[in-house]
């Protein structure tokens, strides 16, 4: 490692705010200093050389091997991650940062399909893709693999950052390995024992960072915990997972540890954090949804399967009228959006807030009733008892995890953790069946599906096709694309002016997504049309385009390159002309 320098910065982001969390409860500290307007610090490792503002730390992992690799303040770590045992549990929220790693076996198992290779001789990769607050490209010609870590107002900040990444003469060309390459031959499948955290009464710990393998195993012989959380999804998560992995969740379920998948995403819009959900519940919904996607993503890449329960982590949050509807709102859609896919939902937040929310709605029918209930009490007793935060007959049926403990050392076989203790006396559970109220219509593909396909693509086809007017042959969808969807799909593009083939694919689901009122939007616009405007560019496009309900820069490219495709007026603006278009499956 070497700091070359200090010099010229473009002028970046500036007050990212340090958020300081204790016990289950967050509040936001003292702004942190804004760097120097035009310096920065230049960092070479490897042959890779990249400059970042001069206030961000620089951590070099071969003379701190045992440094926590944390997000919550920005930092750039270089070098091999160590086993991430000092990361304290509390950690939560996310400002920047990046990770740069040398290619070897470790590495290799962190890519994953949306890591960017940048081209020979360059140190960049412009189409790098951000997934779950996180950009990740491996740059083969300086042997490294590049993890850039964002929250929603720094994206364009490690962009800046990575886009001027330079290569200098001390960079050594390494490949990233082929899956599977890494281990000696071809990847086996890995999946979970079954679903998480499954039929389980008993202690569980958790910790910010996912304990190594030598940790795990020595806290299987000798510590009373049965059950470990680990924080597998959302963009406000304050630690990096080098230990996570699907090797990793294999082998913790065959040796008799069970799983608690947890979500960090957007926070009650009434508490300290920058990511926080919208105070409109109906974009707070739709925000849940799109939140339950993107960690079921994370699950299935995890092999976690279907039918184990995914958690929502909102931490602790001062609730008002206002702030309870927009967060039942986001656990609501958070809820649709799992059920959708086969799994459960869990919600985890302080007793005295999120819990106590929760438990005041448990018959509201506005709101969809979370499967499982996580409550941080740090009251010393291992049980599942909630006093009078939530009454013993609400999710009295193997639905509940206490953590009871909070921020405390335990170390067994040697090995240190810092950890929350927690309670579980959780059961597997039933999805209910999905109707068009729970549907998910909400994807970040809408492939081509036909009669004898299978899945939710086909749930939300057959709800779009009744909401149009098309019944597809009974009350609730059922997932299979059986005649009688065939049918409703050949009314429904004729009424369009589309080929009658009852295939659904990119144009009828463009029209399909579309359907319905057609309000003028552009930047700043949130809502239901704008979720359905995200939905049908998705489709329209052939490309992801965040589906949040909030109409920013990203819709805004989006509405712009669909609209030159058309040969529309680009002005970013959707008006009748865009909505006609939409409308019409172009």
């Amino acid at each position: 490692m070497s700091l070359s320098r200090t010099g010229s910065w473009r002028p970046l982001l500036a007050g990212l705010a340090a958020l300081v969390t204790l016990g289950g409860l967050t509040a936001a500290g003292p702004a942190a200093a804004a760097p120097p307007p035009d310096t920065g610090r230049t960092v070479d490792y490897r042959g890779y050389e990249v400059t970042v503002p001069a206030g961000w730390r620089v951590v070099d992992l071969a003379a701190d091997p045992g440094a926590c690799i944390r997000f919550d303040r920005p930092a750039v770590y270089l070098g091999e991650p160590g086993d991430q045992s000092s990361c304290p549990p509390g950690l939560k929220g996310r400002t920047a940062g990046l990770v740069v790693e040398p290619i070897d076996a470790g590495a290799a198992r962190q890519a994953t399909a949306a890591t960017a290779v940048a081209p020979r001789g360059s140190a960049t990769a412009p189409a790098a893709k951000s997934r779950d607050g996180a950009i990740q490209v491996a740059v083969e010609d300086a042997g490294v693999l590049v993890t850039a870590a964002h929250g929603p107002a720094t994206e364009d900040l490690v962009r800046d950052v990575l886009a001027g990444a330079e290569l200098t003469a001390r960079a050594e060309r390494t490949e990233l390995p082929a899956a599977g390459a890494a281990s000696g031959g071809a990847a086996a499948p890995m999946a979970a024992a079954g679903p998480q955290p499954g039929d389980f009464r008993g202690q569980g710990f958790d910790a910010c960072a996912a304990p190594s393998q030598t940790a795990m195993d020595a806290w299987l012989a000798g510590s009373p915990y049965r059950a470990v959380g680990v924080y597998i999804s959302g963009a406000t998560r304050a630690c990096a997972q080098p230990n996570l992995t699907a090797s990793w969740v294999t082998d913790q379920t065959d040796k008799g540890w069970h799983l608690i998948p947890i979500d960090v995403g957007r926070q009650a819009p009434c508490s300290s954090f920058s990511n926080k959900m919208s105070s409109d519940p109906v974009t707070a919904r739709a925000q849940g949804v799109s939140a339950a996607n993107a960690s079921v993503t994370a699950a299935q890449s995890l092999g976690i399967p279907a039918g184990s329960a995914l958690y929502s982590d909102i931490e602790g949050y001062t609730s008002t009228a206002s702030c309870k509807a927009a967060v039942m709102s986001y656990v609501s859609g958070w809820t649709e959006g799992l059920h959708a896919k086969g799994y459960l939902s869990g919600l985890y937040s302080s007793a005295s807030s999120g819990i106590r929310d929760a438990a005041s709605v448990y018959d509201d029918a506005r709101y969809l009733r979370v499967d499982h209930l996580w409550f941080a009490w740090w009251n010393g007793v291992a049980d599942t008892d909630a006093g009078s935060y939530v009454p013993d007959s609400y999710w009295a049926g193997h639905q509940r995890i206490h953590q009871y403990v909070g921020e405390v050392y335990e170390t067994y076989g040697g090995q240190r953790l810092h950890i929350d203790r927690n309670f579980l006396d959780v059961g597997k559970g039933t999805p209910p069946p999905v109707t068009c109220t729970t549907a998910n219509l909400s994807f970040n593909a809408y492939g081509t599906i036909r009669s004898g396909s299978t899945g939710a693509l086909v749930d939300a086809a057959q709800c779009l096709l009744e909401a149009a007017g098309h019944d597809p042959g009974g009350a609730t969808p059922t997932g299979t694309f059986d005649a009688g969807t065939v049918t409703a799909t050949k009314a429904f593009q004729t009424a369009r002016g589309l080929t009658a083939d009852g295939v659904i694919g990119p144009r009828t689901w463009t029209a399909l997504l579309a359907r319905g009122t057609t309000p003028t939007l552009q930047n700043g616009s949130t809502g239901d049309a704008v979720t359905r405007l995200q939905r049908a560019l998705t489709a329209a496009l052939g490309r992801t385009v965040g589906i949040d309900g909030i109409f920013g820069s990203g819709t805004q490219t989006a509405v712009r390159d669909y609209q030159t495709s058309r040969g529309l007026g680009v002005d970013g603006i959707v008006g009748p002309a865009t909505w006609g278009a939409l409308q019409a499956g172009k």
